[in-house]
């Protein structure tokens, strides 16, 4: 029962991020707060596509390890974002710096 839940709530979920998805499309090459609004609505949409094949995989062989290995895998992208909002947001604020410098 538990993995058609799982299921169940990914898939209601994932109607829900893919609207915010297709709302937010247009701001994805914006500013680094732009591109972070866009980068965790898209991992919470692929977060729920992953959260229904690992209930697939714990119904399939009732295990828990379809869940871990699905674990990983998103801990890794949301990394990957966290890593290229900071890239990001270093270098406006390093603009910003010079441009104020430039001023001066």
């Amino acid at each position: 029962m538990v993995p058609l839940t799982e299921g169940v709530i990914g898939a209601l979920a994932l109607a829900a991020n893919l609207a915010s998805v297709v709302l937010l499309v247009s701001y994805k090459d914006g500013d680094a707060k732009d591109c972070s609004v866009w980068l965790c609505s898209r991992n919470d949409a692929i977060g729920n596509v992953a959260v229904m094949i690992a209930a697939l995989g714990v119904w399939g062989t009732t295990t828990g390890w379809p869940d871990l290995i699905v674990a990983a895998i998103m801990a890794s992208l949301f990394l990957s974002s966290a890593f290229l909002i900071k890239r990001q947001a270093l270098a406006e604020r390093c603009a910003v710096t010079a441009h104020q410098h430039a001023k001066a």
